[in-house]
Protein backbone atom coordinates (compact mmCIF):
# COMPACT_ATOMS: atom_id res chain seq x y z
CA UNK A 1 0.00 0.00 0.00
CA UNK A 2 1.40 3.56 -0.90
CA UNK A 3 1.46 6.17 1.56
CA UNK A 4 0.35 10.04 0.21
CA UNK A 5 2.76 11.55 3.13
CA UNK A 6 5.41 12.54 1.07
CA UNK A 7 2.87 15.23 -1.38
CA UNK A 8 1.22 16.13 1.62
CA UNK A 9 4.52 17.06 3.75
CA UNK A 10 6.32 18.32 0.61
CA UNK A 11 3.15 20.89 0.61
CA UNK A 12 3.49 21.75 4.15
CA UNK A 13 6.91 22.85 3.83
CA UNK A 14 6.37 25.21 0.54
CA UNK A 15 3.13 26.79 2.76
CA UNK A 16 6.10 27.32 5.84
CA UNK A 17 8.18 28.70 3.87
CA UNK A 18 6.47 31.12 2.01
CA UNK A 19 4.66 32.12 5.28
CA UNK A 20 8.43 32.68 6.74
CA UNK A 21 9.20 34.59 3.49
CA UNK A 22 6.22 37.59 3.88
CA UNK A 23 7.62 38.16 7.14
CA UNK A 24 11.06 39.20 6.19
CA UNK A 25 11.29 42.57 5.30
CA UNK A 26 14.05 43.22 2.41
CA UNK A 27 14.67 46.39 3.84
CA UNK A 28 14.56 49.36 6.56
CA UNK A 29 10.85 49.85 8.28
CA UNK A 30 9.84 51.82 11.29
CA UNK A 31 10.82 54.63 12.61
CA UNK A 32 13.71 57.09 12.08
CA UNK A 33 14.69 60.31 13.45
CA UNK A 34 17.24 62.59 14.28
CA UNK A 35 18.94 63.09 17.79
CA UNK A 36 16.61 66.28 17.89
CA UNK A 37 13.34 64.51 16.89
CA UNK A 38 12.63 67.80 14.39
CA UNK A 39 12.86 64.96 11.41
CA UNK A 40 10.86 62.10 11.42
CA UNK A 41 11.17 59.06 8.47
CA UNK A 42 7.74 56.51 9.01
CA UNK A 43 8.59 53.39 6.42
CA UNK A 44 5.41 51.84 6.86
CA UNK A 45 4.25 48.16 5.05
CA UNK A 46 3.23 48.27 1.49
CA UNK A 47 6.02 50.96 0.18
CA UNK A 48 3.52 53.99 2.04
CA UNK A 49 6.03 56.40 3.96
CA UNK A 50 5.50 59.74 5.89
CA UNK A 51 8.61 62.10 6.17
CA UNK A 52 7.84 64.85 8.99
CA UNK A 53 10.12 67.75 9.55
CA UNK A 54 9.54 70.78 11.84
CA UNK A 55 5.75 69.60 12.01
CA UNK A 56 4.81 69.17 8.38
CA UNK A 57 4.46 65.58 6.81
CA UNK A 58 4.91 64.88 3.57
CA UNK A 59 3.13 61.18 2.32
CA UNK A 60 5.77 59.47 0.55
CA UNK A 61 6.28 56.10 -1.34
CA UNK A 62 9.99 54.16 -0.51
CA UNK A 63 11.52 51.43 -1.83
CA UNK A 64 14.86 49.95 -1.14
CA UNK A 65 17.68 48.50 -3.33
CA UNK A 66 20.76 47.32 -1.78
CA UNK A 67 22.03 49.46 0.69
CA UNK A 68 19.65 52.09 -0.18
CA UNK A 69 16.19 53.33 0.45
CA UNK A 70 14.53 55.86 -2.25
CA UNK A 71 11.89 57.89 -0.88
CA UNK A 72 9.67 59.76 -3.02
CA UNK A 73 7.18 62.48 -1.69
CA UNK A 74 4.59 65.07 -2.48
CA UNK A 75 5.65 68.69 -2.37
CA UNK A 76 8.60 70.40 -2.35
CA UNK A 77 10.08 67.14 -0.20
CA UNK A 78 10.67 65.86 -3.59
CA UNK A 79 12.76 62.21 -3.54
CA UNK A 80 15.55 61.54 -1.80
CA UNK A 81 17.98 58.44 -1.91
CA UNK A 82 19.39 57.53 1.70
CA UNK A 83 22.14 55.28 2.72
CA UNK A 84 21.60 52.61 4.76
CA UNK A 85 24.77 52.12 7.20
CA UNK A 86 25.78 48.79 9.20
CA UNK A 87 23.96 49.99 12.17
CA UNK A 88 20.75 50.67 10.41
CA UNK A 89 21.24 54.19 10.65
CA UNK A 90 20.06 56.48 7.93
CA UNK A 91 22.07 58.97 5.99
CA UNK A 92 20.79 61.42 3.26
CA UNK A 93 22.83 62.96 0.47
CA UNK A 94 26.41 63.72 0.81
CA UNK A 95 26.03 67.78 1.43
CA UNK A 96 22.22 67.65 2.12
CA UNK A 97 20.87 69.46 5.69
CA UNK A 98 19.32 65.83 6.68
CA UNK A 99 21.29 64.69 9.72
CA UNK A 100 21.74 60.82 10.12
CA UNK A 101 18.52 59.00 10.78
CA UNK A 102 18.64 56.22 13.74
CA UNK A 103 15.80 53.43 14.34
CA UNK A 104 13.41 54.71 17.26
CA UNK A 105 12.22 51.41 19.77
Amino acid sequence: MKSNIRPSLSIWIMTAISLLSLGCTSGPSGTYSDAMGSMVLELKSGGKANFTYMGEVANCTYSTRGKQVTVNCSGPAGTTVFNVHDDGSLTGPAGSFIPVLRKQK
